[in-house]
């Protein structure tokens, strides 16, 4: 396919921002090269590419460099022609995709990592509530659709599925059944989870949530 030559994508293994572009690669059937990234002793190609932020994930077609997540999930629709698009057609309802994958950027994350890093106390108290708001909103986006987008898997699909192998470590650390708040959301969860382009990328869930032990022990949190 023309412009695969020399895809490559520098991420790191549990990133639900790196995943993303796995995703959108699969999708796409974009042969590439995976470059894993030591963010700890970041490379002298990481931050060559993204000297700004100096931060995964960084797409490389033909040595030039796209960063961040979203961005690089929309070029490579553009870029690919694959067998489906990731974005409609219809402008309005690129507009609606941009705006929920924009919400769930400034949401999920933020009182996500808060609840994996933070010990029992009104600080997680108040940072699963923010949390159940934020999914309880984007289940009634969801409503009864099988996908964002209706029978598309697309943008929001994207955005959102990666949270998937975290589940587990919500769970756990918050003491938190996202099943139990949000059913509907957890079943289009698991039909993403077993998309095979989905189902390839993501990390699995007991490695994540060994890594987030890990993560925790090193914060002195448990």
């Amino acid at each position: 396919m023309a412009g695969e030559k020399g895809v490559k994508l520098l991420d790191f293994w549990v990133s639900p921002f790196g995943t993303r572009c796995r995703i959108a690669l699969a999708e796409k059937e974009v042969d590439y090269e995976l470059l894993e990234q030591n963010l700890k002793d970041k490379s002298e190609l990481l931050l060559k590419s993204n000297p700004v932020h100096k931060k995964i994930p960084v797409l490389l077609n033909e040595g030039k460099p796209i960063c961040e997540s979203l961005i690089i999930v929309q070029y490579i629709d553009e870029v690919f022609p694959g067998k489906s698009s990731i974005l409609p057609s219809d402008p309005y309802a690129r507009a609606h995709a941009r705006f929920w994958t924009d919400f769930v950027d400034k949401k999920v994350p933020s009182s996500a990592l808060l609840m994996l890093k933070l010990r029992k106390g009104e600080e997680l108290e108040e940072a699963k509530k923010d949390f159940k708001e934020t999914l309880r909103t984007l289940e009634a986006e969801l409503g009864e659709k099988k996908y964002f987008g209706g029978e598309e898997f697309g943008l929001i699909d994207i955005t959102l599925a990666t949270y998937e192998p975290w589940l587990r470590s919500f769970e756990v650390f918050a003491d938190l059944s996202v099943e139990k708040e949000c059913p509907r959301l957890v079943a289009w969860w698991k039909r993403c989870a077993a998309r095979e382009s989905v189902a390839k990328v993501l990390p699995d869930p007991m490695k994540a949530h060994e890594y987030f032990c890990t993560r925790r022990k090193k914060l002195g949190i448990d």
